[in-house]
């Protein structure tokens, strides 16, 4: 169900290492959502020293961070009359000028999942606000349907003179990096039309779906094996970079030829809309094993090769469907669509095809309480509280 009416939900997003929670906004006659507040808190600087993320790590600094992330966000969004001193008080008199709440309940690492979950359904308890359950894959292609109108801005916490008041009683922690949304007249439009194709590139996954209106969609493939964001990670630890690969790899491949190294495509031309990267992981292995020592060129050659043949496969299957089911929207989204130059192929070729195309702004491309609210607006679907649970194998047909 769409909502029909002027509504303002808090979101919340916990499924990995992000921490995060919105307050966004719809007016019924904006085919967008709007931003009014929206705090992210990771704790990638951490899982960047071990290589990975450690789910009983990334659990436990969600549970330290909830509080003050929400609590933040709702000082932002100025939904609390001026005289409310606790942002978090359960008094009737105090409570926030919101509609309902929605939380990410799955896919994703089951403790971080429960920590958003469990938040989520006490708020909407002591509250009384209505709680709609929200899969994080669809919430990430709703983050295109979300007009900013306001920047953001990263803030360390290991620079003490700028941790925010609100996150005071973290402040010691040394891993975690803290944004906050500020309020800037930065507009962008969407006019998405249906019928749409989402694809959704993460660490975690590479699906494509086929969407006919709002709540209706149709599964057509994913990754057999390896996601593209996966593969990246994967392959940046082969080639000695930091932590994620996805980053590294463009930041390298920006100085490398794309045409040094001839790696596989895997399953470009198959029948399918299905895809594979454990093959092209292994083809890299491979190569890198035949090279004595990797040079500065040679890592910026194979980080350059290795990125062109993802972008082949994801684009080149993608416009693929596209003409087989006559789409008239493309839609981009998930951690892997920040990258600048699959952007760009898309943007292009789907011109050729007389196809829009669409991608979130980057910071809203990685994990955020904001899509998760913008998820909600357009399939409304409130549960009882009580009825409310965390589902990490949650995928499209669940």
């Amino acid at each position: 169900m769409q909502v029909n009416e002027y509504m303002v939900i808090l979101g919340i997003e916990t499924s990995c290492d992000e921490t995060s929670s919105a307050i966004v906004s719809k007016n019924p006659e904006d085919t967008n959502a709007k931003i009014l507040s929206h705090i992210v808190a990771s704790s990638l600087s951490l899982h960047a020293e071990t290589g990975g993320i450690i789910p009983e790590a990334a659990a436990r600094e969600q549970v330290k961070f909830i509080i003050p992330v929400i609590t933040k966000t709702l000082k932002d969004s100025n939904l609390y009359p001026p005289s409310s001193k606790n942002y978090l008080l359960s008094s009737t008199i105090y409570r926030p000028n919101i509609d309902a709440i929605a939380v990410t309940v799955g896919p994703g690492l089951i403790g971080s999942l429960m920590v958003g979950v469990e938040t989520a359904k006490t708020l909407a308890y002591v509250w009384n606000k209505p709680i709609i359950p929200v899969n994080h894959l669809i919430g990430h292609i709703y983050a295109n349907f979300i007009k900013n109108e306001m920047s953001f801005a990263s803030v360390s916490l290991r620079a003490k003179s700028q941790r925010s008041e609100a996150i005071s009683t973290v402040g010691l922690l040394r891993h975690v990096s803290y944004g906050t949304w500020l309020r800037h007249s930065v507009p962008r439009n969407n006019n998405i039309d249906f019928p749409l194709l989402a694809l959704i590139v993460s660490g975690g996954h590479t699906d494509l779906v086929l969407m006919k209106k709002h709540g209706s969609i149709k599964w057509l493939g994913g990754t057999r094996d390896d996601a593209a964001g996966e593969a990246f990670d994967k392959i940046g630890r082969l080639l000695g970079l930091p932590y994620p690969g996805g980053p590294s790899i463009e930041k390298a491949a920006k100085n490398g030829n794309p045409k040094a190294f001839n790696f596989p495509r895997p399953m470009i031309d198959s029948n399918d809309f299905d895809f594979s990267f454990s093959g092209l992981k292994t083809a890299v292995l491979r190569q890198v094993k035949t090279i004595e020592q990797l040079s500065n060129e040679t890592i910026v050659d194979l980080s350059a090769s290795v990125q062109q043949a993802i972008i082949d496969v994801l684009v080149t299957k993608t416009l693929k469907a596209a003409q087989k089911y006559k789409v008239k929207s493309i839609l981009l989204s998930g951690g892997v669509a920040a990258n600048d130059k699959l952007r760009d192929e898309f943007r292009v070729q789907s011109s050729e095809f007389k196809v829009n195309f669409f991608a979130p702004e980057k910071k809203l491309c990685t994990d955020n309480g904001a899509m998760i609210a913008s998820a909600a607006f357009f399939n409304y679907k409130p549960v009882p509280w009580q009825k409310l649970t965390a589902n990490p194998e949650l995928y499209f047909d669940t």
